[in-house]
């Protein structure tokens, strides 16, 4: 009977992967790049390698396989050991037989070259590499103290369904649309022995996007993020190609402290050796080179949400007023972020005309358009409002003008997906009105600009859905909003939005939500003087120099 993985599936049962999409999938990493992750991650010749077990799970042609056997080599050297004694200290492994022949024969070889037996260089080679998928093997609850390597760029659509459905069984941070090397960090990190480290170069898009959630969840709960050495610039590879990869080290331990580090194209192998010597130093300080940026920080980003990008020391100066500020969204202040109204029939619930329907049915409406100023110029648009104070659809026979309206547009509202849920309340719109917010003061931000722009509203209007709102019970409006207008309110939506094509921002609530503020309270009477003056006069700088001032720092970096 065939041995099957732990979670039950028979391997021999599924549809192979192409040769083809491995063949495309297969990235080889230079030499230079193989010995600074291994480096990195303390796997050096001085220790007992022979008694450590590194793992690599897609070995391709053997990249890093003959770095490790060179070490592994000069470590039995200096240790008085037989080379067989490391025979079970490598497992490796690959899809392709013709990558195993070619990775047994490689080490092998490196072997006989530093003086070992060609036997005993064979049974270590035989030993060391084996054909299998790592993602779904039996032997996945042997412990490493190391994995290494550069997982496949396997695309989704190139995986038969049922091998991708195993994966996704297996791999619980395989959800969505995620990349087959997601598996890889998975089933590695969760390898880990006790202080094990891990060393992938990789795309680092699973840090931002929506599929890698999962994923930095496990990493922030169950393991402590080291590094992340951006290298999109950098020739890494054997070929070229546009992966956007960066070195990360996770170690399973506590989280302690991190470094973040970001390279330029002129990032090669003696830079490697110099930023090496930094990563290495007890007392690490900022530094930026013509090759590379790098900062400490006292610990890596919380939670699941996105991690913020940017140059290092702009992330380290975020992180720092994370942890010394309270978000802008507190229930101590009072202060909430939201989102103005989403209709699903604009056309029919947004009108320029004040006679449409019976007057107190018609709410004046804030639309991104009458922002653009920088204060409110409106334009006259109202919501044709279905909703009581409180919060009920109204009864369609005590408005006849409202009703006549509606039941003109009822074949759109009624195929509405709300609508279609709940067919008695087809006039409903998708959202609530809020009625109390109209007359908040209140900062209104459009969805999509450029740079950050928060307008005042001084109670008069309903946002639409295309702005989002801050309303608070405790801060002077137009203080907040030069707080808000300043580069370093915006430096924190612009390490975690989206940004669109030509550089464009969304200043959506979840992003807005990232902004930390200081206690209205604790800021000096001259500094709420000088950001409400530079908010009315809209003056980015002088919001900017007040907003450094508050937050205690002396410039904001690049």
């Amino acid at each position: 009977m065939a041995t099957l993985p732990p979670f039950g599936i028979d391997k021999q049962a599924l549809p192979e992967v192409p040769e083809e999409a491995v063949e495309h999938g297969e990235v080889f990493t230079r030499r230079w790049v193989v010995e600074l992750i291994l480096d990195l991650l303390g796997y050096t010749a001085d220790k007992d390698l022979a008694r450590l077990t590194v793992v690599e799970p897609a070995c391709g042609g053997g990249a890093f396989l003959g770095v490790i056997a060179s070490r592994i080599s000069a470590s039995c050297r200096a240790h008085g050991r037989s080379i067989t004694d490391a025979v079970g200290a490598v497992r490796a492994f690959d899809l392709l037989g013709r990558n195993v022949a070619e990775s047994r024969g490689l080490v092998e070889q490196r072997l006989k070259d530093d003086g070992w037996e060609r036997g005993d260089a064979r049974k270590v080679a035989s030993s060391w590499v084996r054909q299998d998928d790592y993602l779904l093997r039996a032997d996945s609850g042997q412990r490493a103290d190391f994995v290494v390597g550069n997982p496949p760029y396997i695309r989704l659509e190139d995986v038969p369904e049922g091998r991708m459905d195993a994966y996704r069984s297996a791999c619980a941070t395989m959800g969505g649309r995620a990349d087959i090397y997601i598996g890889f960090y998975e089933v590695a990190l969760r390898s880990l022995a006790p202080g094990g480290r891990l060393g992938f170069i990789c795309a680092d898009r699973w840090m931002r996007n929506q599929y890698g959630r999962k994923l930095r969840q496990l990493v922030t709960r169950e393991f402590s993020m080291d590094l992340a050495l951006v290298m999109h610039d950098v020739d890494a590879f054997q070929e070229q190609v546009s992966a956007y990869p960066a070195i990360t080290v996770v170690s399973r331990r506590e989280q302690g402290g991190a470094v973040a580090a970001d390279t330029t194209r002129a990032f090669g192998e003696p830079e490697a050796r110099d930023f090496l010597a930094w990563y290495e130093a007890e007392e690490r300080e900022p530094i930026a080179t013509a090759a590379y940026q790098a900062a400490p920080l006292p610990h890596w980003f919380p939670g699941e949400d996105s991690w913020p990008a940017g140059s290092p020391a702009r992330l380290a100066v975020l992180e720092d007023l994370s942890d010394r500020f309270r978000p802008l969204e507190d229930s101590v202040t009072g202060t909430r972020v939201g989102i103005g109204i989403a209709t699903g029939a604009d056309k029919v619930f947004i009108t320029d005309d004040p006679q449409l329907v019976e007057a107190d049915r018609l709410l004046p409406l804030a639309m991104v358009r009458d922002t653009t100023s920088g204060s409110i110029d409106w334009s006259g648009s109202r919501l044709v409002n279905p909703w009581d104070s409180e919060g009920r659809l109204v009864d369609l026979a005590a408005y006849p003008k409202l009703a006549a309206h509606f039941r003109r547009h009822s074949g759109v509202l009624r195929k509405r997906y709300v609508a279609v849920k709940q067919p008695e309340r087809w006039y409903k719109t998708i959202d609530k009105v809020d009625h109390g917010l109209t007359s908040r003061q209140k900062l209104l931000f459009p969805d999509m600009k450029l740079t950050i722009h928060p307008v005042l509203d001084k109670g008069r209007l309903y946002p639409h859905h295309n702005l989002y709102f801050i309303v608070s019970d405790v801060w002077n409006m137009r203080v907040l909003g030069g707080l808000l207008l300043s580069k370093v309110a915006e430096a924190f939506v612009e390490a975690y939005a989206v940004k669109m094509r030509g550089g464009t921002l969304r200043f959506q609530a979840q992003y807005l939500r990232r902004i930390r503020v200081p206690d209205p309270a604790a800021i000096a009477e001259e500094d709420r003087t000088a950001l409400a003056r530079a908010f009315d006069e809209r003056d980015v700088e002088a919001a900017t120099e007040a907003a450094l001032r508050v937050y205690g720092l002396t410039e904001l970096p690049d």
